[in-house]
């Protein structure tokens, strides 16, 4: 009670014996008292703003996220191939891991490039090491040119 209203506990003069603290007895609390429902008041505005303000954050981020796969579909599907449609491919060959390698180590990354593939599609690399985004759209490239061809079990 010293700690928050400390400008109160000292107007209410005297100190505790031997301690340095200002003496607060039950008059004194008696008269802090009504101050706490205010207080109380104040702190729920406060967590229903902080709650108001990250549920917009959230709103937002949301909206940012489609508004980018918007964007990526409209991309690819200048390309001739849909999200869904390399989704597919993409669960089938790696279960949608970009970071995945072969047994082998012949077939890389989220849609199993092999290197020369990947380098025909304008690729650097390693596959498996290249940003999801871009193995997207390396995939996007490579479904224009040549269909589902180069993936024959999964295309």
């Amino acid at each position: 009670m010293l700690l928050a209203f400390p400008a109160a506990a000292l107007a209410a003069g005297g100190e505790e014996k031997g301690t340095g603290e200002p003496r607060v007895g039950p008059a004194e609390v008696a008269q802090i008292a009504p101050l706490q429902r205010p207080v109380d008041r104040f702190h729920r505005v406060i967590e229903t703003i902080a709650a108001d303000i990250r549920a917009e954050e959230k709103a937002l981020a949301l909206d940012r996220k489609r508004e980018r796969a918007r964007e990526r579909e409209e991309r690819f599907a200048s390309l001739g191939v849909s999200m869904a449609t390399l989704e597919a491919i993409a669960s089938c060959e790696s279960g949608g891991d970009p970071t995945i390698v072969s047994s082998d180590g012949s077939y890389r990354g989220k849609y199993q490039f092999d290197f020369g593939t990947w380098e025909s599609v304008g690729g650097s690399g390693d596959p498996a090491a290249a940003p999801e985004a871009e193995q997207d759209y390396r995939a996007a490239l490579l479904y224009s040119q040549a269909g589902s061809s180069p993936w024959p079990v999964c295309g």
